[in-house]
């Protein structure tokens, strides 16, 4: 086998092709052999992993993805990674309208004409060995790198989702997302991205948390505190959004406190503690947060105004 067929394999974890194998001196019939005796696993059209792989990824909660982003970046070939959508699912990571059907790979340019195949979407980017990492072996955009591509090419909210999601779970750092924009100037989408990265919170525990955050962005809300704990020596709870000097508390509830009934009592003794100390206290579920955030944005104010009469600051 050629060194770079021999690289290949290496940067792929085993992944092989029908092209690869005949190149080794394999025929069409010792390569069918091989599969029925289990020595190889067909995954794709002319793609073919060891079993001991195939059977790891298929036990993971990501195997399908891992296996359909095995084949797409093969057929490609060297220089290409998978990216975006495919890749923060794979990483992880929160997606707002999650990975999609189609696996999405990044290619640096002058590598080839070969086209993508159907299901794959292609990108055309710049690839620095440093935005380039390997899972299971499979070539991917690092995290930081990953954030950013998103970021450039999709709405705020969904990028913020990600991003946020990057941040919380330590995987990345402003640090870097901020390298990785730096290295791309004047790139389509990096104003979006650089408002995103700045915008981006560790503390949003939620994609539904980061969406609100959003929302109240745009409805020209002040900036709240995230993860506040209320109640000093008294320890009250831990709240998702604090407006310290209108007194405010805003909790965006997943549908999962309003089914068990053992949380829904706690969240309403909660809330009794929280207003007899002095605070007013909003909900807001998902479903008004992503269709009525004019009415969210209404009904924040109106417990400003109330934290007002408390003589505790002025309506924004």
């Amino acid at each position: 086998m050629t060194a770079d067929a021999e690289r290949h394999l290496y940067r792929l974890a085993g992944i092989v092709t029908t092209a690869e194998l005949r190149a080794a001196g394999a025929s069409g019939r010792q390569i069918r052999a091989r599969v029925l005796r289990g020595e190889l696993v067909r995954i794709g059209m002319g793609l073919y992993a060891p079993p001991e792989l195939a059977q790891d990824l298929r036990r993971h909660e990501s195997g399908d993805h891992f296996l359909a982003a095995y084949a797409a970046v093969a057929a490609l070939g060297h220089g290409t990674a998978v990216s975006h959508r495919t890749a923060a699912h794979l990483h992880g990571l929160d997606l707002l309208t999650g990975p999609g059907a189609d696996v999405t790979l990044t290619r640096a340019p002058g590598r080839g004409s070969r086209s993508a195949k159907p299901g794959v979407h292609l990108h055309v980017a710049r690839l620095p060995p440093d935005d380039v990492g390997y899972v299971f072996g499979l070539p991917i955009t690092t995290v930081a790198r990953t954030v950013v591509d998103l970021a450039r090419v999709t709405a705020f909210r969904e990028g913020l989702v990600t991003a946020d999601s990057a941040l919380h779970q330590h995987l990345t750092t402003k640090k870097e997302l901020r390298a990785v924009l730096a290295e791309r100037p004047g790139v389509r989408g990096c104003r979006m991205a650089a408002e995103v990265v700045e915008f981006a919170d560790a503390l949003a525990e939620s994609p539904l948390e980061s969406i609100a955050r959003a929302v109240f962005r745009d409805q020209g809300l002040p900036p709240p505190a995230l993860q506040v704990r209320i109640g000093g020596d008294k320890f009250i709870g831990r709240v998702d959004f604090f407006w310290e000097r209108y007194r405010t508390i805003v909790e965006v509830d997943g549908a999962v406190k309003y089914v068990d009934p053992y949380r829904a009592r706690a969240q309403l003794r909660r809330d009794k503690q929280l207003r007899e100390a002095g605070y007013e206290v909003v909900h807001f579920d998902c479903r008004e947060i992503t269709s009525e955030p004019n009415a969210v944005a209404a009904s924040i104010r109106a417990a400003f105004r109330r934290g007002r009469q408390l003589g505790r600051g002025s309506v924004a």
